[in-house]
């Protein structure tokens, strides 16, 4: 167990994943101006419609500091590490802190074949958005995690894959959602273009 400030947000960092945050509260310029004088990492944890937050959530770093204004607000570039579980917030400083433990994965493997689908569906989205870059090697031990930092997923359905603990059902998830995707593209390319065609579009068929 180990104990990390906490930093709620409307937002699901998964491992390997890097994004911008602009710090501009005083208890969360505290944290940050603390994690970066110490090198330390401190906690992400999606919020609740009600203000409460998921109990899940991934450690963050910080890997870079673009801007810092005169006034303390600060522009930087973290990334996720590791998962953990909350067991315990504590209010006692100007920001929460949090007793937390290491989320571990099942000793449960990816499908050869299920990782093969989702290596080739994240390359054909790629090809349809015309996104560059290599794909992620389906080889590393964060594969899954890896396309999910890439792709743009719903807070909802990051939270999900953050939570599963078993690397085959979030493999074969992740395959599932990259098809859905894929498919989604193309009816929208379809319609973008029979408009552009002819300035109508075809309604679909409901009845089948």
């Amino acid at each position: 167990m180990a104990q990390i400030g906490l930093f709620p947000l409307e937002l699901v960092l998964v491992p390997t994943e890097r994004v911008p945050l602009h710090i501009f509260e005083e208890r969360y310029k505290d944290l940050i101006g603390e994690c970066i004088e110490l090198g330390s990492e401190f906690g992400i944890v999606l919020t609740k419609a009600n203000g409460d937050i998921h109990h899940v959530g991934t450690r963050a770093s910080v890997s870079e500091v673009l801007e810092v204004t005169p006034d303390g607000r600060m522009h930087i570039i973290v990334e996720g590490g590791d998962r953990f579980r909350v067991l315990e917030v504590d209010h006692g400083r100007s920001f929460d802190t949090v007793t937390v433990e290491e989320l571990v994965d099942e000793d449960d493997p990816p499908e050869p074949a299920d990782l093969t689908r989702a290596l080739e569906t994240y390359k054909r989205l790629q090809e349809t958005v015309g996104a560059p870059g290599e794909a992620p090697d389906p080889g590393s031990p964060q594969f899954d995690f890896e396309v999910v930092a890439r792709v743009d997923f719903s807070a909802a359905t990051k939270q999900e894959f953050l939570e599963l603990t078993s690397p085959r059902l979030r493999v074969a998830r992740l395959g599932t959602l990259l098809e859905r995707a894929v498919d989604a593209l193309a009816i929208d390319q379809e319609l973008r273009q029979r408009a552009h065609g002819n300035g109508k579009v075809t309604p679909f068929d409901t009845s089948v």
